[in-house]
């Protein structure tokens, strides 16, 4: 009798182990959220949406690792601490272009609200990781009552040297060359001489 209690408690604590292990032991607490932004960015995304969401594709909340690659002949030791500080940066918005996803101009809302704020002081890493990256950088103060046009005119100034790229791009001329003239008509017949 005490060895059928012993081997029931011992199949027991195996089953709730294998039960334990079959899982890893992983619990999902999870819920949706009600919004995937705050009001704010909510807000603001439709705002950038109606200046320039005609043009470029809009990406929120944008590692700077996803932004930015570290070049291969970069120090093993000094690419590895460049990408972990950029995996722990987020930007809050992206203008990609809509043709290739390239990355065009970044953007952060600055918000001034609260003991410290959001933002408020420039992130040095940041700002010197796009500029030698050649990403323009747009740090936008949020407050109520911003226009469409002054936002597509903020986002304009930053992006000059976009379309002055763009502009030289299309001035340069065509590497393809024109295809040979081919001639209008046959040069011999086709036909077996008779």
């Amino acid at each position: 009798m005490e060895l059928a209690i012993i081997l029931m408690m011992l199949l027991i604590v195996v089953a709730l182990g294998a039960m334990k292990l079959s899982d890893q032991g992983v619990a999902f607490p999870f819920r949706r959220k009600n919004q995937l932004f705050t009001p704010v960015e909510h807000t603001f995304l439709t705002l950038i949406e109606q200046s320039m969401g005609r043009e470029f594709r809009i990406v929120c909340r944008v590692r700077l690792s996803d932004l930015l690659t570290v070049p291969q002949q970069t120090n093993k030791k000094q690419a590895s601490a460049a990408l972990a500080r950029a995996s722990s940066r987020q930007l809050d918005f992206v203008l990609c272009d809509k043709e290739d996803m390239t990355p065009v101009l970044a953007i952060d809302l600055v918000h001034s609200s609260g003991k410290e704020g959001y933002k408020t002081q420039r992130d040095w890493f940041v700002s010197g990781a796009l500029d030698a990256a050649g990403v323009p950088h747009a740090r936008i103060k949020v407050q109520s009552g911003y226009s469409v046009e002054e936002i597509r005119e903020c986002l304009e100034n930053k992006l000059i040297p976009y379309r002055r790229k763009l502009q030289r791009i299309a001035q340069l001329p065509s590497h393809n060359p024109a295809p040979p003239k081919r001639p209008t008509r046959p040069i011999r017949s086709s036909r077996a001489a008779a």
